[in-house]
């Protein structure tokens, strides 16, 4: 006959794990690091990855995959910004180039929808100044300053002089 646990028993490795990826999805150092700091044995926690790994918990390039598409269509964010955000949550440099592979073409249009939208809040400035701040925000967003100076030239129609 199985034993209750009593309400203040700890969690073992793999309830902590399945607790922790039902809050939302991690990539597998994230977890590990986690777990570690929950005091579990960096042993114990090497096997529970590789188990639920197995299993298909944790999966790098899917979650890879997902954090990227949020930031790229939800935050409008550039490339370096998805980068930098995937690499916070420890995923590998050969899963965040894997990802991003095929999104080098689209990074001009995605700057300048984002550049679009946000120039309608700034229509009450003069040029110089509204160009200044489009092209900061497009920097904070993650864009390179060249694509972010065409963006903001192009998003409040500059034809072509420099602010």
């Amino acid at each position: 006959m199985a034993t209750k646990r009593s309400a203040k028993a700890p969690l073992d490795c793999h309830e902590r794990a399945l607790r922790l990826l039902a809050v939302r999805p991690r990539s597998r150092r994230e977890l590990g690091s986690r777990l570690r700091q929950a005091g579990f044995e960096p042993g114990e926690v090497s096997s529970e990855l590789d188990r639920l790994e197995e299993v298909g918990l944790i999966d790098d390039g899917a979650f890879a995959r997902e954090l990227a598409d949020h930031h790229l269509k939800v935050r409008g964010s550039g490339r370096r910004a998805v980068v930098g955000a995937l690499a916070s949550k420890g995923v590998s440099r050969e899963t965040i180039e894997e990802t991003l592979g095929g999104l080098e073409g689209d990074e001009s249009e995605r700057a300048l929808e984002v550049a679009r939208d946000r120039a309608r809040r700034l229509t009450s400035l003069r040029p110089e100044v509204a160009y200044g701040r489009l092209v900061s925000f497009l920097a904070r967003r993650g864009y390179d300053g060249g694509t972010s100076r065409e963006a903001a030239r192009v998003a409040l129609d500059l034809d072509g002089r420099h602010a």
